[in-house]
Formats: C-alpha cells, sequence, structure tokens
C-alpha cells in the first residue's frame, strides 16, 4: 500500500485534514479556473441558452483532468517547469513565441478580471471602479513578492473556499431540478452559430494554458519545501519507487482530479443558476461577471446579488496572482531566470518583476477606451490559440522518455492528453470559422 492510500485509511477524524494535507496545486488551480472572465462566460452561458449549455460542463472534465495531470507530472518528474523542459529540444523561437503569446493572453484576462473584481466591490459598498481595481492589483504584487511561498501557499487554499458562494447561490433561487439534469443529458438545442461560439468560448474558458504553466510550477514548489526532495525521474526505481514515486504520481493524481472536478462543479452551478434566474427573467445577454450580479438582484433578490459579487472579488483575487505568476515562471524559464516566489525580491528580481509588469500593464488596460467586454473576448481568443500548441507541446514532453524516464506517460493519460489536445484544435478552427462566418 502506498503513503497515500496509507493517509487516506487512518481514523475518520483524521481523514479531512490528511485530504487537506494532500490537496495543494490541483486544487488552488483547479479554483483559478473559475476567475472572473470564466464566470462572465459561464453566465452568458445560462442567460443565453438555459440549462442548454450544462453538457459543457460534464465534457470537459476527463480532458481537463488528463492535460493538467500531464502538466504536474511534467513538473514532479522533472523538477523544472514546462518551458524550462521544452527549451531542452525545441527551437528558440517556438519558445519564445509560446512565452509571448502566453504572457499577452495573460495580461489581457487580469485586465479583464481586475476590471471585473472593481465593478463587483463597487456595486457592493458603493465607490469608482478603477480605485478598487488598483487596490486589488497593489495587494496582489504586493503579497506575491513579500509573502514567501510557504506561507503564500495556504493563503491560496483557503481562497478556494470562496467558491462555494456560487453553491450557496443555487440554493438561494428556485431551480426546476428535474428539467435542469434533463436538459444537461438531452440539450435539445438549436445549433447556430450563436450557440456554437458560446460552445467554443466555454470550452476556451474552462481549458487555459496558464494552468498548465501554474500547476507545473506548483509541483516544484512543493517539491522544495520542508525537506527538499529530488525529481522522481533522479530515484532509483528498485529502491525507492515504492517509497515514493508511486505515491507521489497517486497523490498529484486525487489533488488534480479533486480539483477538476471542483472547477467544473462551480461552473455547473454558475450555469445552474444564471439559467434559472436570468434565462427564464428574459435576461439574455450578459457581458460581465458584475453585470450578470447586478441583473439577479431585481429577480433573485439581495442575498443572491451579494453572494455572487462577492464570489467575483475572492475568485479574482486568487485567480489574479495566478495569472500573473505562470507568466512570470514561463518568462523566467526561458530566460534561466530564478523563479521562486520563495525567494526574496532581490534573489528573484527578473521573476517578481514580470510579475509586478503583467499586473501593472493589467490594470493600465482598464484605464484605457478599450470595453472590458473586448478585453473579455481577446483574453479568451488568446487563451485558445496559445493552448493548442503549448498542450501539444506537453504531450511531446510527457511521452519522452528521454524526459520522463519511466515516468513518462501511460495510454490512457496519453489518448485523453491528445484527444483534449485535438478538442481544442477544433474549437479554435470553430472560433474562427464562426468569427469570419
Amino acid at each position: 500500500m502506498n503513503s497515500c492510500e496509507t493517509e487516506l485509511n487512518k481514523t475518520p477524524h483524521k481523514r479531512p485534514n490528511i485530504l487537506l494535507r494532500l490537496l495543494g496545486p490541483g486544487l488552488v488551480t483547479g479554483a483559478a479556473d473559475d476567475d472572473p472572465s470564466g464566470i462572465a462566460t459561464y453566465s452568458q452561458a445560462g442567460a443565453q441558452f438555459g440549462y442548454g449549455l450544462l453538457w459543457t460542463v460534464f465534457l470537459t472534465t476527463p480532458f481537463m483532468i488528463a492535460i493538467q495531470l500531464v502538466s504536474a507530472q511534467i513538473g514532479r518528474v522533472t523538477g523544472k517547469g514546462i518551458i524550462a523542459n521544452v527549451k531542452d529540444f525545441a527551437p528558440r523561437w517556438l519558445v519564445i513565441s509560446l512565452v509571448s503569446m502566453l504572457v499577452m493572453a495573460n495580461t489581457f484576462n487580469i485586465a479583464a478580471d481586475l476590471a471585473a473584481m472593481g465593478e463587483a466591490l463597487s456595486l457592493v459598498i458603493g465607490g469608482l471602479n478603477h480605485e478598487h481595481a488598483l487596490i486589488f492589483a497593489a495587494t496582489s504584487v504586493l503579497l506575491q513578492v513579500f509573502v514567501r511561498y510557504r506561507r503564500y501557499a495556504p493563503a491560496l487554499k483557503f481562497l478556494t473556499l470562496v467558491l462555494f458562494l456560487y453553491v450557496a447561490t443555487a440554493f438561494t433561487v428556485h431551480i426546476p431540478w428535474g428539467e435542469a439534469f434533463a436538459r444537461a443529458v438531452w440539450p435539445a438545442a438549436e445549433v447556430n452559430r450563436d450557440y456554437l461560439l458560446m460552445v467554443v468560448a466555454v470550452l476556451g474558458t474552462t481549458i487555459s494554458p496558464y494552468l498548465f504553466f501554474w500547476q507545473a510550477s506548483q509541483e516544484v514548489e512543493e517539491m522544495k519545501q520542508n525537506r527538499p526532495r529530488r525529481p522522481l525521474k533522479e530515484r532509483r526505481p528498485l529502491k525507492e519507487l515504492s517509497s515514493g514515486g508511486e505515491s507521489e504520481i497517486g497523490r498529484i493524481a486525487l489533488d488534480t482530479s479533486v480539483g477538476m472536478a471542483f472547477s467544473n462543479i462551480i461552473a455547473f452551478f454558475i450555469i445552474l443558476t444564471t439559467a434559472a434566474v436570468l434565462n427564464a427573467g428574459g435576461v439574455t445577454n450578459i457581458h460581465s461577471a458584475a453585470e450578470a450580479a447586478e441583473a439577479l438582484r431585481p429577480l433573485a433578490g439581495d442575498l443572491t446579488f451579494v453572494l455572487f459579487a462577492l464570489g467575483i472579488i475572492g475568485t479574482g483575487l486568487l485567480a489574479v496572482p495566478v495569472l500573473a505568476g505562470s507568466a512570470a515562471y514561463c518568462v523566467s524559464e526561458a530566460f534561466g531566470w530564478p523563479a521562486t516566489l520563495e525567494a526574496k525580491a532581490p534573489d528573484a528580481v527578473g521573476f517578481y518583476s514580470i510579475i509586478a509588469a503583467a499586473t501593472v500593464v493589467g490594470l493600465a488596460l482598464g484605464y484605457t477606451p478599450i470595453d472590458p467586454i473586448q478585453m473579455l473576448i481577446w483574453s479568451a481568443v488568446l487563451n485558445g490559440i496559445v493552448a493548442v500548441p503549448i498542450m501539444a507541446v506537453m504531450m511531446v514532453v510527457v511521452t519522452r522518455l528521454s524526459v520522463m524516464g519511466r515516468f513518462s506517460a501511460r495510454p490512457t493519460l496519453t489518448f485523453f492528453g491528445w484527444a483534449g489536445t485535438a478538442l481544442m484544435a477544433v474549437t479554435v478552427v470553430a472560433l474562427f470559422w464562426s468569427s469570419i462566418g
């Protein structure tokens, strides 16, 4: 029996604490996927098509789990992030292209998230949107720069609890559960350009490239904490595999599966709530997460509105550091800079400079004439475009014996990883087709 199973088989009153210790990078990554931009997309899906897009949540779950397992295993097995592995065999132009596209996509995403957070707080307590966004941006940067990883990681894990607000929100309104689940299994929707475009948006929002880099890098961070551990591929197969290798892979599988399932459950409840209230109330066009919250107030009451708005703020506090951090990991790995949230600012100037720059530029975009809706659209488009080559490169890495050793991906993981890559490629093609159609 491996150590992961041993932990879970301990006495019942100790299991919750044990499970919480086993959950880490995968849980935080899954929760960060439900950022304000994602909430806006899910809200529009529910408002525009009612329960007709609930099925997308079930479709994406196995592919999300597979591709995040790939990223986590790359980090833990090799002891390096994704870009650090890719640059060992890929041409430099490809590495720089991938990093540049990711940084651009993340910056637009940060801009959309900060704008939504500022607007949501203004709706709850009043004040000016830009000033609130500035406070959120400054708080995010200062925490990442001055709080070491070992203290910052538990705070991010705690913030994942904010997502339960969306579960609570669903129970403050009337939902015809029978109809909802029936439509989730059998959508019975008219497939047209708008419907296809929303399917593409949901898939692109759910499987985002910044999540890949964040989880791989967090596995590396976790590996170096407390008693530093070696990358799994450096362990001798006969003597050490049973004492650490298998249990680590099992821990990653549990953490990632729980995190991605949690993420999609929250997405399910957001679509469910907005379908039951907004679509049923004749509100079929939502442009931002804050607008969704505001639209809920006259139809569902102040409690539903407040829970939904606070959820936007809480998820943004989790997602903005993940977006900025994943960009910093990628750039730092590409140029060989120290890349760790455990380092003090003077010891990782380049890394922390990218975190600050991505956040500041994202904040600055909110002060430009660019429509926040356009920033949301562009971040979704860029995420979708960037995801395909990055997923393909990740699959090449995780199946290479020279990189992963005996921990190279098994056939099932390989199948779902490549299938997820193909699915994302189809969504990008459909996105372009819809744009020019």
